[in-house]
Formats: C-alpha cells, sequence, structure tokens
C-alpha cells in the first residue's frame, strides 16, 4: 500500500510541476510547435479548460491556472490523506 500511496503522491506531484512550469512559461513567447511546450501544453490544457469555462479573465490576467493548482493540490492532500 505504501508503493501505491508513494506513486500516486509522485504523480500529482509530477502533475502541479508541470502546471507550475505552464503558469511561468506563459509569461514568455514560446513556439508552440516546440515538442517539450507542446506536450506540456497538450497535458495540462485539459485540466485548465474546466476552470478556464468557468473563471474567465481579468483583462489580461488569466487566474484560472492558480485555482487549478490549488485544487490539485487539495485533491492530492485528500487522495494521499485516504490511503494512509
Amino acid at each position: 500500500m505504501n508503493t501505491i500511496r508513494a506513486f500516486i503522491d509522485v504523480a500529482f506531484w509530477v502533475y502541479e510541476t508541470m502546471l507550475i512550469v505552464r503558469i511561468i512559461l506563459s509569461w514568455f513567447r514560446l513556439n508552440p510547435y516546440n515538442p517539450v511546450i507542446r506536450f506540456l501544453y497538450e497535458t495540462t490544457d485539459p485540466y485548465l479548460n474546466i476552470f478556464r469555462r468557468v473563471i474567465p479573465p481579468i483583462g489580461m490576467v488569466d487566474i484560472s491556472p492558480l485555482l487549478a493548482f490549488w485544487v490539485l493540490h487539495l485533491i492530492r492532500g485528500f487522495v494521499v490523506g485516504l490511503m494512509r
């Protein structure tokens, strides 16, 4: 059970890290055809789009990724906590 819990915890951590990288990279002009950038966007967009439908951008600032990160962190704590 500890191995499964550790795997799930690491999976959440990796996805949270991907979201943080995505948030930081959104401040820069990037080549969307770069395979790494494309993978990052294709992996995080489905989750972020859930929050983008609920929270519209405020001017030029999109705060939905911050809420998405916070919710994912709460889910991680809940799921990993249930497995203890």
